[in-house]
């Protein structure tokens, strides 16, 4: 195995729910690119482990860094509301950034990370408390959404109307055809959504096949403000950012 070493935060009392960032040396040094991309990986527990969030957002979790087995690692993590990152070896460029963490606690304890029949060692650790963000969790994602959509293949402005049953939501959303949408499904956590939509890649695009796929956007509703992640299936990946109209706002 190639090592597995890392420290948790905002973790529960019990240690069921807690985010962590941790180190695996050994691929660092491989030859497959691809294990040299899993040399650092986040991943959130219950729910959203590497293999989850691998299969779905292929490396937005995880990234390679020069590191080495057997070697002592610096490591740095800032976490300041929903994002936190992660640096090593003394440099002042992050190594993994994580937008968006999925766990639903914003406060927790620190714990030491290793995993089963290996060893890892912890030194000098030290912990610097920031004042915390004005954020807070439980944000309803029903109403009108004005969203605009960014990603590496493609970009467009939409609508998005979203009712909430319990944890379940459903909808309609905008598509790049003017004056047509689609259905929206998903889910609603404390705040945190997780949607898909049938999607239509354009004729003309010059990359991506034309034709029917799915879309997903998952990310963090605040008050009146939302940001996540959006994939595009086979297609395109990126970002989304939504704001709550007017009217929907002075409701809430």
């Amino acid at each position: 195995m190639p090592g597995f070493t890392g420290v948790v935060f905002r973790a529960t009392p019990d240690g069921s729910e807690y985010e962590v960032f941790y180190l695996r040396p050994k691929n660092a040094l491989a030859e497959n690119q691809s294990m040299r991309n899993h040399a650092v990986q986040y991943c959130s527990e219950p729910g959203y482990g590497w293999y989850k969030l691998r299969r779905e957002w292929p490396f937005v979790y995880e990234s390679y860094a020069e590191i080495e087995p057997e070697k002592w690692t610096h490591l740095k993590i800032e976490v300041a509301g929903r994002v936190a990152r992660l640096f090593l070896n003394g440099s002042s460029k992050p190594a993994l950034v994580v937008d968006g963490l999925k766990g639903s606690n914003l406060r927790g304890a620190i714990g030491l990370w290793g995993y089963s029949r290996e060893e890892s060692y912890f030194s000098n650790l030290r912990i610097t408390p920031t004042t915390p963000l004005p954020i807070k969790n439980g944000s309803d994602g029903s109403g009108s959404w004005d969203v605009r959509i960014g990603t590496d293949a493609i970009g467009y402005e939409t609508s998005l109307t979203l009712t909430r049953d319990g944890n379940k939501l459903s909808g309609t959303v905008g598509t790049l055809e003017e004056g047509k949408t689609v259905a929206v499904t998903g889910t609603w956590r404390d705040g945190y959504v997780e949607l898909e939509f049938p999607f239509e890649w354009p004729a003309g695009m010059k990359d991506g096949a034309p034709g029917p796929t799915k879309a997903f956007m998952d990310g963090w509703i605040d008050g009146d403000g939302a940001k996540g992640r959006i994939r595009v299936d086979g297609r395109a990946d990126g970002m989304w950012t939504a704001t709550r109209k007017k009217e929907n706002a002075k409701a809430n």
